[in-house]
């Protein structure tokens, strides 16, 4: 943990708090939110020393003649908000970047799971995330991926992870935990390897974070949360949230740019009147854009206000609650003697209206900008440059012939999207078969899909069809296709798919949107073909860019590169698409594209 662990300034901060020695700041007359009993405290004082909480109540003994005071004016002072489940690299920003753009929004703790990096740099890529991440006040609490690739008998990714790589950075002091544990069936079949992970956790005391995304809350979830996991971000019915609370498990409430499964999900709490110990608020996946015009936590605290949750309790569930989950209460999650001086100053509760973000006791926001410097970072080759087609793809190679014997039609497996929603629908679907190949049927609304093996040159190639992008021309790609993140591509067309995987290769990854042989959109990603080098603000104009393109090409979807980055995924319901073919989710089996 950055700044002053605490059995190492217990002196100073008695010393504080008792009078014999001044504080380093005095933040004065606050309305202290107490997240501990759920109170609003008027005109309090806090008392900092060491990055630490030396005295909450009346601070004026505590003030010396070296002492900063900082007059509050009566706003609300809460603990600083933290992430307890995010992808930095949907984000598309590196962790500087990230840092850059989060903080001002009283951001001042993430969980991050580096799995989409792992998934392309192995366990070098996950070490490169923690190496970045110290160069910013940001307190940046690492989980190590725990499914890398996701599911290894379904598609190849870039790297793999093992138990011993796992059991290697959980004796790291930057790894707090094991990330989402995808691979529920090898939780519940006793997997040797996944048990193996999740021992090497346990042995270090560490969190195991979940992701049980069955509509099961029987004995299986029974199961899957007696093998030690702790927390799951994947409920998106109010009735999966309020089981995993009653039994113990941490309800991570989810809220991102694409996945906005709040509104629903809340009502587990808002219904219901529970105790919401066990709720925590996380974004998971946020793209620039939102991040930038809505914010980061301060959002989705504003967005649990207007679902019905009380101000207080839903600041609970952004801090407290989210060091519980990880342990980490003694240190984090509130404003209380001992505990890190992270703290926000709001104008407005209720509107969460951030003007002041202090991390360890230093102002490093204030009205919406960062106040420190973070130093700019040159990155090294060896996450660049990790687009390794076998060859340039053809027009021949987005060809789906039809089985033998077809008539004019052919009973075709069809990949359905749910708009804002990480599910699909399998569908079976009468397609046209045209001089033996069965091509996009636009008055279906049913387009080509493709995802092509990009890390090692292997050129395996999956194809399949998806309904639900109402596109009406031309083809979008992206290498940023979850978990693998293979070259996945989506079209009308042979020929404008084949242009739009091939700009991206030639590129070294990012997302793409072409129409007619012409590139109308593009998003370069060098790191990994996940993450760019530029600033926020550049990186959200090319998405806005992005989002134009693929309205110009007929779809008004909310960010649909989001939805389209989890067609690969092959721990979600009900039916996905990997280089190796199409897979049928609910069974764990592949599956053949035509009935």
């Amino acid at each position: 943990m950055k700044g002053h662990a605490l059995k190492d300034v217990t002196v100073k901060l008695v010393g504080v708090a008792m009078g014999r020695e001044p504080a380093e700041t005095v933040i004065r007359n606050v309305r202290l939110v107490n997240v501990h009993t759920a109170e609003i405290l008027e005109r309090m004082d806090i008392a900092i020393v060491c990055g630490r909480v030396a005295l909450v109540g009346d601070a004026s003994h505590t003030i010396g003649e070296g002492t900063r005071v900082v007059e509050a004016d009566g706003m609300y002072a809460t603990p600083g908000f933290m992430d307890g489940h995010i992808h930095v690299e949907s984000s598309m920003m590196n962790v500087r970047e990230y840092a850059r753009t989060v903080i001002p929004h009283g951001t001042t703790a993430i969980y991050p799971d580096p799995h989409e990096i792992a998934n392309v740099l192995g366990k070098e890529g996950v070490r490169f995330m923690i190496d970045d991440a110290k160069a910013t006040p940001l307190k940046v609490f690492t989980v190590m991926p725990s499914c890398v690739p996701a599911v290894p008998a379904f598609e190849d990714a870039g790297a793999t992870i093992t138990p011993e790589d796992v059991a290697e950075f959980m004796a790291l002091d930057g790894v707090c935990g094991l990330g989402e544990m995808m691979n529920f069936p090898g939780v519940l079949g006793g997997d040797p390897d996944i048990h193996r992970e999740l021992y090497a956790t346990l042995d270090r005391e560490k969190t195991i974070t979940g992701h049980y995304s069955m509509p099961e809350t029987g004995q299986g979830l029974n199961a899957y949360i007696a093998s030690g996991i702790r927390c799951c971000h994947e409920s998106v019915r109010r009735e999966d949230a309020l089981a995993k609370m009653r039994l113990g498990m941490y309800a991570q409430l989810r809220e991102g740019s694409a996945w906005r499964d709040l509104a629903e999900v809340i009502k587990s709490v808002t219904e219901r009147r529970i105790d919401t110990r066990f709720a925590t608020l996380i974004s998971d996946d946020t793209h620039p854009d939102t991040l930038l015009s809505l914010g980061h936590m301060d959002h989705i605290v504003r967005r649990a206000v207007s679902e019905g949750v009380d101000p207080i309790t839903a600041v609970q569930m952004a801090t407290l609650n989210v060091a519980q989950c990880y342990g980490m209460d003694r240190d984090l999650g509130s404003i209380a003697p001992g505990r890190c001086a992270d703290i926000l100053l709001l104008a407005d509760l209720a509107r969460v209206d951030v003007r002041k973000v202090f991390i360890d006791g230093e102002l490093v926001a204030e009205d919406g900008k960062l106040v420190v410097e973070i130093e700019r970072a040159v990155y090294p080759d060896f996450v660049k440059n990790t687009c390794h087609l076998k060859r340039p793809l053809s027009e021949a190679d987005f060809r789906v012939p039809a089985p033998e014997g077809s008539g004019t039609s052919v009973r075709t497996r069809v990949i359905e999207i749910i708009e804002a929603r990480v599910g699909t629908y399998a569908r079976e679907i009468d397609m046209p078969v045209r001089d033996g190949h069965v091509p996009a049927d636009l008055s279906h609304d049913i387009v080509k899909l493709a995802v092509v093996e990009r890390h090692k040159n292997t050129g395996t190639m999956g194809r399949g069809f998806v309904k639900g992008f109402r596109l009406k021309g031309g083809a979008v790609a992206s290498t940023v296709a979850h978990d693998a993140h293979n070259l996945m591509i989506v079209g009308t067309n042979d020929a404008d798919m084949a242009l739009a995987g091939n700009t991206l290769a030639g590129c070294g990854g990012g997302m793409v949107a072409v129409r007619d042989g012409r590139v109308l959109a593009l998003l370069p990603l060098p790191i990994a073909g996940l993450l760019s080098e530029e600033e926020a603000p550049a990186i959200a104009e090319k998405v806005v860019e992005l989002d134009a393109a693929w309205k110009e090409l007929g779809c008004d979807l909310e960010s649909p590169f989001m939805t389209m980055a989890l067609l690969p995924l092959a721990v979600l319901p009900e039916l996905r698409l990997t280089n190796r073919g199409l897979i049928d989710t609910v069974n764990y089996r592949f599956t053949e594209l035509f009935v």
